[in-house]
């Protein structure tokens, strides 16, 4: 068996991981690379997998680091099955159709600012693609083992990180044996409201983790709450703008859900909440559509309440006109709008007016990755280039991990003791990690595998 890592080794997106076994050929997720333009645009472009000869791809979930090219695959000759959750493929159409409206709108604002004579830009990928790719996914249920042909199988477990996120388990028979690979994709929290907590599954041959906070340890969402009650009592009394730059998927809907909490207690400023953001909206649709696979405390909430994404306060934005009114309004009032890393979108609109003043707040409530205008933020520079243009930063910055849908430290740990527990687990690689996260993790792997951890590196094969 070879494993090859294209994508989430060494950094924190574009994952992209080609198992062989036999003549198997299976790929899991299919992400974008994100930061800086032109780099991640050649990484994009270009696929060392042969799609064509792909067998299939198991998707993970619905984050546009994970799912974000599978267009671009089908673009390049794949024509297999995408094997996921019926969440994620609810989740992934949207998620997929945007990222190819944002792409078509990126071409035409460059081709205007391109010299004569300049190639065009294109587009990754086209809405048809995205329509071509949808049509191909295989739509699984968790904890039942599905057999994708007589030498292959695979069982989904919810690994608690977003709406629909899988943990895969892959069993290949390989020369009359039978060998198991395990793959987290993004490994969820304990503990956290309104997702079930990642379910514990069996030791395996091969371990494929993500790293992204091995070396942290997340505040309780007991005190992020409180720190969103803090940050908007405040700018009530100052007269401040928040803006939460969200990821449309996953973030938003967690931010929304204690939002909700807070003002059904009672301790929510009476300050508007918009969600700026179409996409945020018919994500939190999709959200609402499948209330049944979140947690306990969702179903207790349903009973008193049964809109956990909806409060007197809040009001989803839609028309582009809307937005725009929202940069001249005058008062307090919190903005979330997307993206979670301050890369594109509407949000970059109400960043440029609020940095400049000293009475507005920035909240950042996720990972920023290298490179991006949200870890420019998050290290306070002390001016911001947005759209060409500088800003001085006097904003407040207030960085809130509380609310990482991601394993922490000590969340890894209880999974890989709980999972040896059961079973050995044999070799181990680690993928989605900047170095700092991806070494700690090695060290805590390290007692619980028969093998010493691999740090995967980009383009490398590994023989298993």
């Amino acid at each position: 068996m070879k494993l090859t890592f294209f994508g989430a080794a060494g950094e924190v997106t574009g994952s992209q991981h080609l198992i062989e076994v036999g003549d198997r050929r299976i790929l899991l997720d299919c992400g974008l690379f994100q930061g800086r333009r032109a780099e991640s645009r050649a990484k994009n472009e270009q696929f060392h997998c042969r799609p064509r000869d792909l067998d299939a791809v198991i998707l993970s979930h619905a984050h546009i680091d994970h799912c974000g090219n599978l267009p671009g695959l089908y673009r390049s000759g794949f024509r297999g099955d995408v094997f996921c959750t019926q969440a994620t493929a609810d989740v992934a159409d949207l998620m997929l159709t945007d990222s190819a409206r944002i792409q078509a709108e990126d071409a035409k604002y460059l081709a205007r600012r391109l010299d004569r004579g300049q190639p065009a830009v294109e587009p990754l990928y086209t809405s048809e693609d995205v329509a071509g790719l949808v049509g191909s996914f295989q739509p699984l249920s968790y904890h039942q083992w599905h057999e994708l042909a007589d030498d292959v199988r695979i069982r989904f477990s919810d690994s608690g990180h977003i709406l629909g996120s899988a943990i895969t388990e892959l069993e290949v028979e390989e020369h009359g044996e039978l060998r198991r690979i395990v793959y987290t994709g993004d490994l969820g929290r304990r503990g956290l409201p309104l997702l079930r907590d990642p379910e514990i599954v069996e030791g395996c041959d091969v371990l494929i983790t993500e790293s992204t906070y091995g070396n942290r340890v997340h505040p309780s969402p007991d005190d992020l709450m409180g720190e969103l009650k803090r940050i908007i009592d405040e700018a009530a009394i100052v007269g401040g703008r928040v803006v939460v730059p969200a990821f449309s998927l996953g973030r938003t809907q967690h931010l929304v859900y204690f939002l909700n909490e807070l003002s059904n207690r009672g301790e929510l400023s009476s300050v508007p909440v918009y969600v700026d953001s179409p996409l945020a909206r018919r994500v939190t649709r999709v959200y609402r559509d499948h209330k049944d696979i979140m947690d306990e405390d969702v179903q207790e909430l349903m009973r008193k309440d049964s809109d956990p994404f909806g409060f007197p306060e809040l009001t989803y934005i839609g028309r582009q006109d809307e937005s725009i009114e929202l940069n001249g309004r005058e008062g307090a009032f919190v903005v979330i709008s997307a993206s979670g890393m301050c890369e594109g979108g509407r949000v970059l609109h109400h960043l440029k007016h609020a940095v400049p003043h000293v009475e507005n707040t920035i909240v950042l409530i996720g990972f920023q990755g290298r490179h991006t205008l949200g870890r420019k933020i998050a290290d306070r520079q002390p001016f911001l280039r947005i759209y060409d243009n500088e800003y001085a930063m006097r904003a407040n910055v207030e960085v809130l991990s509380g609310l990482s849908a991601h394993a922490d430290a000590l969340d890894f740990r209880w999974w890989f003791e709980a999972m040896h527990a059961t079973s050995s687990i044999g070799q181990a690689f680690i993928v989605h990690g900047e170095d700092d996260g991806a070494q700690a993790q090695a060290a805590t792997l390290n007692e619980f595998c028969d093998e010493p951890p691999i740090i995967a590196e980009p383009g490398r094969t590994y023989d298993v």
